[in-house]
């Protein structure tokens, strides 16, 4: 298979065959489901097959001129791989926890096709070449994170899926205004030929604006925490896989790998992602909300992300783009492991839950793991990912990056252990309850597994995040 026919299946094989899942599911759910998870699964298998030409600094690609400089194209560096398997396979994961979660509701036909088609519009992103492009798939995105906020259809729901919506939509715009810009000073919108290209302050900001709507980034961040509403399976995607990630991803793709920013934006960028780690930080200590802790805590953990990246150094970029993927496991068996106590107590409150571990002692401790990785506990995988931070920050003679780094890490030990706490230990208030559905239950424990063995075995994704990180150095990183 040639590398267009790889790219293409990536990508295409989820964002076309997501629109035959409704079709299937009025002949047979069970196939339907099935067919969702194939589909995902083959933009995996896929990037697998990419991978090793990545690592080689050979990637697939391939690009179709068009008049006027614009060009339909994909590439599979190493970052877009890196970020491909990704968000593929947790989204894979959660589609599997979805076939007992969501087999008792309504709208299951359009859940899937959002839940497959948001992927797909993911694997656009990572692999285009094309500024435009880059936008359309963005803004697909948007409109499945919309409907699939909106799930359950009541008002208020309604009202936070269309205020997610609309902080998107707003920031893509401006965006697509920094985009045009672009176009307007260099004659070409493909990301390849744009490399080293030195942009205006005002595309900047105006981009920046689009990537922290996007990313939940202070002031833009609220949304997030409201679209808690949504089922546990859809928040785990839009804060652990998909959502919340795509920006990041842009952010090192414009800014670390295509263009050239002035060097206000280097001291700029840190103040508003450190505001928002720990504001956001200290949000999620005084929540009461489950859901809502959790995804403070996203907020604040993407802010690190974006700290590790605006470093400038190859330790710092590695250390933010392996937290990526120890992020994502985690933090999507976080919310997985919400949805089963949502779902079996219907509560959200954790003033009302307690005890827990003695009826779901399996979710408890996959809870736990899943936490000690986000706090950063020896050997998980979220250590080594924070330490690299936190070492790039030292490095490149940051203090205040470290110290915010090190004081937001304060910040999560304290409203991980007291979620903890709350929720599995005390009295039992629930004594009836039971674990989750076999597909809940083992997806959950599949996230912690991976937690662990992330940090036992380190040195594979390290090395794989250190050779993306090479490729990346040629453009902007000391």
């Amino acid at each position: 298979m040639n590398a267009k026919l790889i790219l293409c299946f990536i990508i295409f094989a989820p964002l076309a065959g997501a629109f035959l899942l409704p079709f299937l599911g009025s002949i047979s759910r069970k196939f339907r489901n099935i067919a969702a998870l194939v589909l995902v699964a083959t933009s995996v298998i896929l990037s697998f097959v990419a991978l090793p030409s990545s690592i080689s600094g050979s990637p697939l690609q391939f690009n179709v001129e068009f008049p006027m400089n614009f060009n339909f194209g994909f590439l599979g560096d190493g970052l877009a791989v890196f970020m491909a398997i990704t968000s593929a396979f947790i989204c894979a994961i959660i589609i599997f926890y979805s076939f007992g979660y969501i087999d008792h509701y309504k709208n299951q036909n359009e859940y899937y096709l959002m839940v497959v088609l948001f992927i797909g519009s993911m694997m656009g992103i990572v692999y285009t070449t094309n500024l435009i492009f880059l936008y359309v798939f963005w803004e697909i995105s948007g409109i499945c994170s919309w409907r699939l906020i909106g799930f359950y259809r009541d008002k208020d729901i309604v009202r936070k899926a269309d205020k997610a919506f609309l902080v998107t939509v707003f920031g893509a715009l401006l965006m697509l205004i920094g985009f045009i810009m672009i176009y307007s000073q260099t004659g070409t919108f493909n990301l390849v030929a744009l490399r080293g290209t030195h942009i205006s302050n005002l595309a900047v900001f105006l981009i920046l604006v689009g990537i922290f709507s996007k990313s939940a980034t202070l002031p833009l961040h609220t949304w997030l925490p409201d679209a808690g509403v949504a089922p546990s399976p859809v928040t785990s995607l839009l804060h652990a896989a998909v959502l919340v990630k795509i920006g990041v991803y842009v952010f090192a793709r414009l800014f670390l790998i295509t263009f050239n920013i002035d060097e206000i934006w280097h001291t700029v960028i840190p103040v508003i992602v450190g505001a928002s780690a720990l504001v956001s930080a200290g949000a999620a200590i005084i929540e009461t909300d489950i859901k809502r802790i959790i995804a403070y805590s996203t907020v604040s953990q993407i802010a690190f992300i974006f700290l590790g990246l605006a470093t400038g150094t190859v330790v710092g970029a590695a250390g933010a783009i392996l937290y990526i993927l120890m992020h994502g496991l985690a933090k999507g068996g976080l919310f997985l492991c919400a949805g089963i106590i949502e779902q079996n107590t219907h509560t959200k409150d954790i003033r009302k839950l307690g005890g827990l571990i003695t009826t779901m002692p399996v979710t408890a401790i996959a809870f736990a793991i899943c936490a000690f990785s986000v706090m950063g506990i020896p050997p998980l995988g979220g250590f080594f990912s924070k330490m690299m931070v936190i070492n790039g920050a030292v490095i490149a003679n940051e203090p205040l990056i470290a110290l915010t780094f090190i004081v937001g890490a304060v910040f999560t030990m304290i409203y991980m252990l007291r979620l903890f706490i709350k929720v599995f230990f005390g009295e039992n208030k629930f004594p009836e309850i039971k674990e989750g559905s076999f597909t809940m239950v083992f997806s959950v424990v599949v996230l912690a597994v991976l937690s662990i063995l992330g940090g036992l075995f380190i040195y594979y994704p390290a090395n794989f995040v250190n050779s993306v990180v090479h490729q990346m150095s040629m453009i902007s990183l000391n």
